[in-house]
């Protein structure tokens, strides 16, 4: 009996022993985890591109002396609006002695000349009073005597040009620099004393003055070869300074380079819009500045956040876990469109009311690794 009783014992052990392994491990196979849904829903994605550069004036014009000199006065400063004809700067001559030896020859020879044919004149002129030549030759001489007279004038006129730069009196003397165009003076780079040049086959010569109007700015800028083919001029642009916070400028696009320019190894096309600017701001002349454009949008479109694909490691197809019960999910592979980094279209593969497990928010530790893990720390 005490035989029976023992292995009945025994038997109720094992039996007991049995039952809560099977307990123990069924509960910790379990996860510890609940996870999160979410559903597809409706919006609108834009995909944008942002160009960077600067924002120029829409025509810088340059003006150069005519007349080879030193400056000699500096009447206006960077910064100052100028219109037509306004004085920028005066140039003192230095004359070449070459020339200017050769334009006192020339007045000389014309003094001899006129006192030459004067001589004759006066004597012929008195024959022709008492009618001893005929009126033709008198006329003759009189062209000549005229002719002497008005070359005289133009040596000496040419002498007091290469002498001071000017014939004197006249109000738009070569030694005066003039703005040509209305704007504002972006930059003086000579300094008073300093020797400039009439530009000449041979030389662009010295800039004196640059001049633009402020009023009529461009954007110039780069994008990537992989987004110029999305472009098309027209386009409206988004521009945002640097210099000017919260604030930003409409643009549009008018010219996309035939050409690209290899920069770091990529491939980039230059690109202007003209930029619509607020009279009440003003935009200084090489502020740094991004341009948004907008390549592809798509409204009223179900979409969900980028955040809940996963790709398959084979063929890199897109797919998520959809609900089929209390945190019981399969997987679906989807086809999706067009994405602006936060949100994706969904174009198949999903329902309006599909609940999406959110796979990637950071898990919980379960009990027995946070106990490891304090093991390890103890360790250490």
């Amino acid at each position: 009996m005490n035989k029976f009783v023992k292995y009945g014992l025994i038997g109720i052990l094992v039996l007991g022993a049995l039952w809560a392994a099977t307990y123990f491990i069924k509960t910790n196979s379990k996860s510890a985890i609940t996870y999160e849904t979410t559903t597809p829903f409706t919006s609108t994605i834009e995909r944008k591109t942002v160009a960077t550069g600067k924002v120029i004036p829409q025509e810088e014009i340059e003006i150069k002396p005519q007349i080879t000199g030193i400056i000699d006065k500096i009447l206006k400063e960077e910064g100052d609006n100028v219109k037509i004809g306004d004085l920028i700067a005066t140039i003192r001559v230095v004359p070449n002695e070459q020339a200017l030896n050769q334009a006192r020859g020339r007045v000389r020879n014309a003094e001899l000349a006129l006192n030459t044919i004067k001589i004759e004149y006066d004597r012929n002129k008195k024959l022709y009073d008492r009618g001893v030549i005929s009126n033709q030759s008198f006329v003759d001489l009189q062209l000549q005597y005229d002719q002497s007279e008005q070359e005289l004038k133009n040596a000496r006129v040419d002498y007091q040009i290469i002498l001071k730069g000017s014939a004197g009196g006249a109000t738009n003397a070569n030694t005066n620099i003039l703005a040509t165009v209305y704007g504002t003076i972006l930059e003086i780079p000579v300094e008073v004393g300093d020797q400039v040049i009439l530009a000449n086959n041979f030389n662009d010569g010295t800039t004196v003055a640059t001049i633009a109007d402020l009023g009529k700015m461009i954007f110039e800028g780069q994008v990537d070869e992989g987004e110029v083919g999305k472009l098309q001029v027209g386009m409206p642009l988004e521009i945002s300074l640097g210099a000017i916070d919260n604030k930003t400028f409409d643009a549009t696009l008018k010219f996309i380079a035939p050409k690209g320019v290899e920069d770091a190894g990529a491939v980039k096309f230059k690109i202007e819009g003209d930029v619509t600017v607020n009279d009440s701001i003003l935009i200084r002349a090489g502020y740094s500045a991004n341009a948004s454009l907008t390549l592809e949008k798509k409204e009223d479109i179900m979409v969900i956040q980028e955040a809940l694909l996963q790709f398959d490691r084979e063929t890199d197809k897109p797919y998520v876990e959809v609900a089929t019960g209390d945190q019981q999910f399969e997987r679906r592979e989807i086809e999706i469109g067009i994405s602006d980094g936060v949100n994706v279209e969904v174009v198949s593969g999903l329902e309006m009311g599909d609940e999406i497990k959110v796979w990637n928010k950071t898990e919980p530790i379960k009990k027995g690794e946070e106990e490891e893990e304090e093991e390890d720390a103890e360790d250490a």
